[in-house]
């Protein structure tokens, strides 16, 4: 299953959020997202953990909970709609 996790504090890692992860079980992957340009933390990531009971109490165990000093937003991660609007353009128009 793969988890999304937002409301990071910007000094958490990807191992620390591995670390946290593998109190419920296998964690295959941990990302913490970063900002191409600045190199600072989007402060979410995504965990992948391939069974997906374990993954479900990692969820319903650690959302609201507190990570090195931030409540953090746990839940199941949903693909991205096709075609859904992304923002941007602005373009000006006469």
């Amino acid at each position: 299953m793969n988890i999304f996790v937002a409301k990071l504090h910007a000094r958490t890692t990807s191992k620390d959020l591995e670390k946290t992860f593998e109190a419920f079980g296998e964690v295959s992957s941990a990302k913490v997202i970063m900002d191409k340009e600045t190199g600072q933390s989007k402060k979410f990531g995504f965990v992948e953990m391939p069974d997906n009971n374990e993954a479900q109490n990692a969820i319903d165990q650690l959302d609201n909970t507190d990570l090195q000093g931030s409540t953090i937003v746990v839940k199941e991660a949903r693909p991205r709609e096709e075609g859904a609007n992304r923002g941007g353009g602005g373009g000006y128009r006469r």
